[in-house]
C-alpha cells in the first residue's frame, strides 16, 4: 500500500451499515478493505470518527467548458465531486462544425461564458475526451446532446426532421457512442433541441440503447405539463429499449405544489413493468437557466440573429410578452411569468452588472419600465448571454423525489456569472448536511449509496462508486458532524465545511481541507466504445 486512511466509518457506496475499516490505497486503485490495524504503508492517515465514502457522481453537470478553462475545479472537488457528468440538456460542443460552434458560443454563453482566447480545438466527441485528458481535477463522462445533433443534421427550423436528416442525426448519436458517450441527452424546453417530435426521440434513443447507453432527458415541461411531459419521456424509453434517467426531475413551479406523489406513482408503475429508470435532483427550490429561455420557441428559431431581430420589433415584441406574462410560453413551461420570481444573476456586459441579484421586476421598477420592456432590452444588449435564478420550487416535492428508490444527485451548477445558483458549490454537502443531519430525510448510509454506487450503476461504471478493493480511489473523508454548505445565494463560491481529504485516482486533490491543485482525473470512456 502507498497509503493508509486508518479506521474511518466506512459508508460504502451500497447503502450497507457503516462498519470501521482501514482502506489502503495502491496507485490508482484501492488495494485492500480490512480489520483497523491489519494494513501497513509508508503513509498512514488517521481517520477516526471520520466517514469515508466514494467519490461523488454528479450526474448533472454544466461544466463542460469551465473544466477546461479552470481544470483545477474548486467548485466541484471542494463538495467531495469526483467524477461529473457533461453533455447535458441537449446542448453541448460536441459533436459540431464551425458554424454550429458559432452559434453554441453564443447560446450557452449564460451557462458557461466564452472565454477570450480559449482554443476550440476539437469537433468530435473523441476529440473533445481527447482534450478533458490533458488534465483536469474530476473525471468526466459524457453524454451526446441532442439539441447540438439536431443543429448539425436540420439546423436551427421548427419542423419534423427528412429522413435523410434523420439518419444523419442517428448517424452522429452512433458515433458518438463508439467515441465513448455514455448515452444522449435532450433539452426539450430549449431550441432546436425541443422541435424534435416524440417519434425523432425515439428513433435516436433506440440508437443508444442498442450501444448500451441511456437517455438523460431534460423534458418538455416541468411547470404546467410537468406530468404530462415525464409520460413522453417514459414512453420513449419504452418504445425504444433505452434506459431511462430523468435530469433534475422536480415538479417546479405553483401548479405542480404536492404534486411529487403524482410523479412518483407514474415511475413506480412504470418501474413495476420492467423499465430501466432512474432520476437526479438538487436539494434546492430556485431552479436556474439562461435567460432567453423563457423566450417561446417560435421566437428564437433560426439562432441568434432572427432572434435579436424579432426582440427589436415592436409587434412581435408584443406578441412575445403576452405570451410569457399571460398564456405562457413553452419556454416557462407554460407557466404566466411572475418577474418577482426570476432574478437575473450574470450579466457579460459592466453596464448591466446592476440588475445582478435582482428581480426582473423590482429592476424594471427602478428603472421606470415595464418587466417585460427590461426583460427585452436585457436580452438585446447582452446578445442573449445572460443567466437568472427561477424562485419556483417546492420543499415537500424536493423531499419526496429524493427519497426515490431510483434517486441519484446531481447539482445542475452553473459555474459563471456573478452571483450563480449555490448549487454549484453545495450540491452534496447539503444532502448530508441538511437533508441526514439536520432533517432526516435520508438516513447517511443510503444517502452515500444515492450519491455514489447507484449512480455509478446506471453510468455502468464497474470499478467506480464503491469501495472496494480493485475499485478506482476516488474518496471522500468528512466530518459528519460537520459537513456542510457554505454556499449562499448571496455569496455562492463558498467551498464545503467539514471534506478533508478528497482522492481522484488515487492522487490527493484536497488535503486537510485545503485543494492541492492535482489535476489526476481524466475523460471515461462508454465500455461499449471504441477506446
Amino acid at each position: 500500500m502507498d497509503l493508509v486512511i486508518r479506521g474511518a466509518r466506512v459508508a460504502d457506496g451500497t447503502g450497507a451499515p457503516l462498519e470501521i475499516r482501514d482502506v489502503g490505497i495502491t496507485g490508482d486503485r484501492i488495494g485492500d478493505v480490512a480489520a483497523p490495524g491489519e494494513l501497513t504503508a509508508p503513509r498512514v492517515l488517521d481517520a477516526t470518527g471520520q466517514v469515508l465514502s466514494p467519490g461523488f457522481i454528479d450526474m448533472h453537470s454544466h461544466s463542460d467548458l469551465q473544466l477546461l478553462a479552470n481544470p483545477e475545479h474548486l467548485a466541484k472537488i471542494t463538495q467531495g465531486v469526483t467524477t461529473e457528468v457533461l453533455g447535458q440538456d441537449g446542448l453541448s460542443y460536441a459533436p459540431v462544425n464551425d458554424e454550429v460552434l458559432a452559434s453554441l458560443r453564443q447560446q450557452l454563453a449564460g451557462w458557461n461564458d466564452d472565454p477570450a482566447g480559449f482554443d476550440w480545438n476539437w469537433r468530435s466527441v473523441g476529440e473533445y475526451l481527447d482534450r478533458l485528458d490533458q488534465g483536469i481535477a474530476t473525471n468526466a463522462a459524457y453524454l451526446v446532446p441532442q439539441g447540438t445533433v439536431r443543429m448539425l443534421a436540420v439546423g436551427w427550423e421548427d419542423r419534423p426532421a427528412t429522413e435523410a436528416e434523420l439518419a444523419r442525426m442517428k448517424e452522429l448519436v452512433a458515433t458518438g457512442l463508439e467515441e465513448g458517450a455514455f448515452g444522449l441527452s435532450s433539452g426539450l424546453t430549449y431550441t432546436p433541441g425541443m422541435y424534435a417530435t416524440t417519434e425523432e426521440l425515439v428513433e435516436l434513443c433506440r440508437v443508444a440503447g442498442e450501444r448500451g447507453g441511456y437517455y438523460s432527458p431534460h423534458h418538455r415541461s416541468y411547470g404546467a405539463g410537468a406530468l404530462e411531459a415525464f409520460a413522453e419521456m417514459v414512453d420513449v424509453s419504452r418504445r425504444s429499449g433505452c434506459p431511462l434517467h430523468l435530469a433534475h426531475a422536480t415538479m417546479n413551479f405553483s401548479v405542480n405544489q404536492g404534486k411529487a406523489p403524482d410523479l412518483l406513482r407514474l415511475l413506480d408503475n412504470a418501474l413495476d413493468d420492467g423499465c430501466d429508470i432512474t432520476l437526479d435532483t438538487y436539494p434546492y427550490l430556485p431552479g436556474a437557466t439562461y435567460l432567453s429561455a423563457l423566450l417561446p420557441s417560435w421566437s428564437t428559431e433560426g439562432g441568434l440573429e432572427p432572434t435579436l431581430a424579432r426582440l427589436s420589433d415592436p409587434d412581435t415584441r408584443e406578441r412575445i410578452r403576452a405570451e410569457i406574462e399571460e398564456s405562457g410560453s413553452d419556454g416557462a413551461h407554460g407557466v404566466p411569468i411572475d418577474w418577482d420570481a426570476i432574478e437575473i444573476n450574470g450579466v457579460r456586459r459592466a453596464e448591466n452588472a446592476a440588475l445582478v441579484g435582482h428581480s426582473v421586476l423590482a429592476s424594471a421598477r427602478a428603472a421606470g419600465k415595464t418587466p417585460a420592456e427590461l426583460y427585452f432590452d436585457t436580452l438585446i444588449e447582452e446578445k442573449l448571454g445572460t443567466s437568472c435564478l427561477m424562485h419556483v420550487g417546492h420543499e415537500e416535492n424536493v423531499q419526496a423525489i429524493m427519497r426515490h428508490r431510483t434517486h441519484t444527485g446531481g447539482s445542475d451548477g452553473l459555474l459563471v456569472g456573478a452571483r450563480p445558483h449555490p448549487r454549484a458549490w453545495g450540491t452534496f454537502p447539503r444532502y448530508l448536511a441538511r437533508y441526514v443531519r439536520e432533517l432526516g430525510v435520508l438516513e447517511l448510509a443510503d444517502c452515500v449509496a444515492h450519491l455514489t454506487g447507484r449512480a455509478a450503476r446506471r453510468l455502468g461504471l464497474t470499478h467506480r462508486g464503491l469501495v472496494r478493493p480493485g475499485y478506482s480511489a476516488d474518496l471522500v473523508l468528512f466530518d459528519p458532524d460537520r459537513v456542510a454548505d457554505t454556499a449562499t445565494f448571496d455569496n455562492p463560491r463558498q467551498p464545503a465545511a467539514g471534506l478533508h481529504h478528497v482522492f481522484v485516482n488515487g492522487v490527493a486533490a484536497l488535503e486537510d481541507g485545503s485543494p492541492t491543485g492535482a489535476l489526476a482525473g481524466h475523460s471515461l470512456r462508454h465500455p461499449g466504445s471504441r477506446r
